[in-house]
C-alpha cells in the first residue's frame, strides 16, 4: 500500500501542510498513521478524500464542517448502496437456488409416482 508524506500531499492537492493538519482535527475521516516520531503518512483514501474536501471547500464553497457532513453522507451512501447490492445478489442467488430445488422435488415426486 502507497503512503504519503504530508509533503507529498501538499504538493499533489496544493493544500498547504498546516491546513492539512488543521484538516485532520476537523474531518475524523482524514486520519493519516503517525510513525513513532511523529510523522504524518497519508494513504491512497486519506488523499482522495483531502482532494474531495479540497473541491467543497474551494469550488462548492461548502464550509470546512459542512464539507466534512458531505463527505460522511457520501461515504454513507456509499456503503448503503453497496450493500443494497450484495444483498441483491444474495437474493438472486437464493431464487435460483430454490428454483433448483423445487426442480429436483418435482423431479423426485415424478419419479415416485410411476
Amino acid at each position: 500500500m502507497a503512503e504519503f508524506t504530508i509533503g507529498d500531499v501538499e504538493r499533489a492537492t496544493g493544500v498547504k501542510a498546516h491546513v492539512l493538519r488543521y484538516w485532520e482535527e476537523a474531518i475524523p475521516l482524514i486520519r493519516p498513521r503517525k510513525d513513532a516520531q511523529g510523522r504524518r503518512f497519508y494513504g491512497a483514501r486519506d488523499v482522495e478524500l483531502i482532494s474531495r474536501v479540497k473541491y467543497l471547500v474551494q469550488e462548492r464553497k461548502y464550509t470546512l464542517a459542512g464539507a466534512g457532513e458531505r463527505l460522511l453522507a457520501e461515504l454513507t451512501d456509499s456503503r448503503r448502496e453497496r450493500a443494497i447490492r450484495e444483498i441483491e445478489t444474495i437474493r438472486a442467488d437464493l431464487s435460483r437456488a430454490l428454483e433448483i430445488a423445487r426442480k429436483r422435488n418435482d423431479e423426485g415426486t415424478t419419479d415416485e409416482r410411476e
